[in-house]
């Protein structure tokens, strides 16, 4: 599948009507590397806290040609090794994978996260086997700092890998 070129993804701030992609995403192919699927209660918690973000913003990633919504991205904050630090993930649906969405989204994410100020870096913690979005972040610009064990869900250690990009580099 051809690429698609970075103007033509954008990124909509979460809303009320968005929860229709958190059921979509709910499957075992897309949570393998996050625990599993959620319950409905868990989803709807989880949809609450996407609107009522205090720092940081959830969004929906849309080709900017047509509309359609391909994902999901966002960043909030994360106590992390004696310092808060924003955290970012991602989620592209399975009909729109294999595209670049992703670090195209990612790439316009670090954009938002660098506007929004107040922490210096901007981190995401892959599993260190999910070999897909461990290259989204090596092309979106993060470095790798290493391993990591980390806890994802609540209650469930895994190691991932810690990748930072400096939010005040250019």
């Amino acid at each position: 599948m051809d690429e698609v070129a970075e103007r033509d993804v954008r990124l909509e701030p979460w809303a009320e009507g968005d929860f229709w992609l958190l059921e979509l995403h709910n499957s075992p192919e897309m949570t393998a590397h996050l625990g599993g699927p959620e319950t409905e209660e868990q989803l709807v918690a989880r949809h609450r806290r996407y609107l009522d973000l205090s720092a940081g913003r959830m969004y929906r990633v849309v080709l900017a040609g047509d509309g359609q919504t391909a994902g999901s991205t966002g960043f909030w904050e994360r106590e992390w090794r004696g310092g808060t630090v924003w955290e970012t993930g991602w989620a592209i649906s399975p009909a729109f994978q294999g595209r670049g969405l992703a670090v195209r989204a990612a790439r316009a994410l670090v954009a938002e996260a660098r506007a929004a100020g107040g922490h210096r870096y901007l981190h995401a913690y892959p599993g260190a086997g999910h070999a897909a979005s461990n290259a989204v972040c090596r092309r979106a610009g993060f470095t790798l700092l290493g391993p990591v064990d980390f806890e994802y869900p609540k209650g469930h250690w895994m190691t991932s890998n810690d990748w930072r990009i400096d939010l005040a580099g250019r």
